[in-house]
């Protein structure tokens, strides 16, 4: 190969480099800004195909998505003077591009993971503050469930106004997913919680053999009535079984009194004479023999 044709060689691909650092194409999902000798000569580029002037303009691109990133759990206090352990994650674009670029991607060398750790360490205090700041105005049950929304957009509102002006960072919003005691302060709730359940649960019990023994007590009562009343009634029947049976006896030994005097006699030998081994001691002419001795009793 000659010199002269070399020469082309070299020349021809330096012409196709300079040809492909003549233009530039921005994607969907990026945002780009034309800088020149380090000066912002067109900020917020649309996406599309460009050109620029070769060797010189340097393209610098960013994530144009809406992208989000979850924090660090942080302990705030509420209005209350109680801790409470804060999870929460922020929706956020790069809004000026030349601003991000300059405050945020301005580190030489850096890649595009590193520039998005940066921006998120400086998110993070900011977003911090807001929360603080909102969290020390109201008390537990608002920053849990009362209030909750409206917490999310003050704080959201806040931090965008300081972000946009100070990053070029829009701050769509900031959700939180947890708020919960921390492990200390848990633990004393759940042991006052399990302290509370067992009094109440002593309460229940109290009152169960307090109702027990108030219907145990009226059981026995209504019981012995109901004894006493039966025992009443079973006397009276009694009594009046007694009274007819003594009328009957009255108005058949009434009829014949010698009968009736026998009859009793036959009573009195058969109770006497029951046990086969009883002794009696009477004089033979006694009169509790007189049936014995003659049949009229005489």
């Amino acid at each position: 190969m000659t010199p002269k044709s070399l020469l082309s060689l070299v020349a021809a691909f330096l012409l196709v480099l300079l040809a492909l650092d003549s233009y530039f194409i921005v994607e969907e999902t990026e945002k780009a800004v034309l800088k020149r000798f380090q000066e912002v000569v067109r900020p917020d580029i649309e996406p599309g195909l460009y050109f620029k002037v070769p060797l010189i303009d340097k393209v610098v691109k960013t994530d144009g998505r809406i992208l989000s990133y979850d924090m660090d759990t942080e302990s705030f206090i509420t209005a209350e003077k109680k801790l409470l352990d804060v999870d929460a994650f922020v929706i956020w674009r790069i809004e000026d591009v030349q601003r991000y670029i300059t405050t945020v991607g301005s580190t030489a060398g850096a890649s595009k993971q590193q520039i998005m750790f940066y921006a998120h360490e400086l998110l993070t205090p900011r977003v911090n503050e807001g929360l603080r700041n909102e969290f020390a105005e109201r008390d537990v049950r608002e920053v849990v469930s009362g209030e909750r929304e409206d917490v999310m957009d003050s704080v959201a509102t806040r931090v965008n106004e300081k972000t946009k002006k100070d990053l070029g960072i829009q701050v769509l919003d900031i959700r939180v997913k947890q708020v919960d005691w921390p492990d200390q302060v848990r633990s004393n709730v759940f042991d006052r919680m399990r302290q509370e359940r067992k009094q109440d649960a002593a309460e229940h019990r109290a009152k169960g053999r307090e109702t027990g023994e108030e219907i145990r007590a009226q059981a026995d009562k209504e019981r012995t009535v109901l004894l006493a009343e039966a025992r009443r009634d079973a006397q009276d029947i009694r009594g009046e079984g007694d009274a007819q049976a003594t009328k009957i006896y009255a108005d058949t030994f009434s009829k014949d009194a010698e009968f009736f005097s026998f009859y009793r006699s036959l009573q009195a030998y058969r109770n006497s004479f029951d046990q086969g081994s009883d002794i009696m001691v009477l004089e033979p002419k006694s009169e509790f023999f007189q049936y014995l001795n003659s049949s009229d009793g005489q």
